[in-house]
């Protein structure tokens, strides 16, 4: 494990960068999920990321990406990113302050090797592979009847069967970290996310 030393910047705790020294690119992401989708469309593709160089790190949150970019910079090591859309502006304040330049334009981030989803991976995830498909996963592994309950709450009635799954997915601790897996393993290779795809081709040797 290494941590980036704290004289090097008082003002502020640096990230814990686990393997960072053997990096040649980190790919930040905002959760373990985020990193579980990443790293299993990699391995479908053929894919060993770890021998590339590729260093795949779940940041606990989007508002800690200006800190992890600082401390990657001071390794001297290229960071990418995919983070959810909402969190745009922590992107845009991180890499300026981490004099990676100022990004004006969402084709400015894309080419600084930043990419967003709409809503969330999951949502991308649920939407390429269609409500139909992602109920066969849940049954699949033993969740849908769980769901099919979740369903008939009163808040849940008047919601598009889409967005109902997305909820479903964060409602247990874990769950969406298994799902991301899972719905990666049955997505048509030819439908992924354009920025999950979009990541993957970015940190490509």
């Amino acid at each position: 494990m290494v941590r980036e030393e704290a004289a090097q910047d008082d003002r502020e705790p640096a990230p814990v960068l686990t393997g960072v020294r053997d990096a040649r690119v980190v790919a930040l992401v905002e959760g373990v999920s985020d990193q579980v989708a990443v790293e299993r469309l990699a391995l479908r593709r053929g894919r060993d990321l770890a021998g590339e160089g590729v260093l795949v790190l779940p940041m606990g949150g989007a508002t800690n990406v200006g800190h992890h970019l600082r401390a990657l910079g001071r390794w001297g090591v290229p960071a990418s990113g995919l983070l959810d859309i909402g969190e745009e502006r922590f992107v845009r304040r991180g890499l300026a302050s981490a004099g990676l330049g100022v990004p004006v334009t969402r084709s400015d981030l894309a080419r600084a090797g930043f990419f967003f989803c709409v809503a969330d991976l999951e949502d991308e995830l649920i939407r390429a592979l269609g409500a139909a498909a992602t109920e066969e996963v849940l049954a699949a592994n033993g969740d849908l009847a769980l769901f099919r309950r979740f369903q008939r709450q009163p808040a849940q009635r008047v919601r598009p069967v889409v967005n109902q799954l997305h909820r479903f997915l964060g409602t247990t601790t874990g769950r969406k970290a298994r799902y991301a897996g899972l719905l990666v393993e049955h997505l048509d290779l030819n439908r992924v996310p354009d920025p999950l795809d979009a990541l993957l081709r970015h940190v490509t040797a």
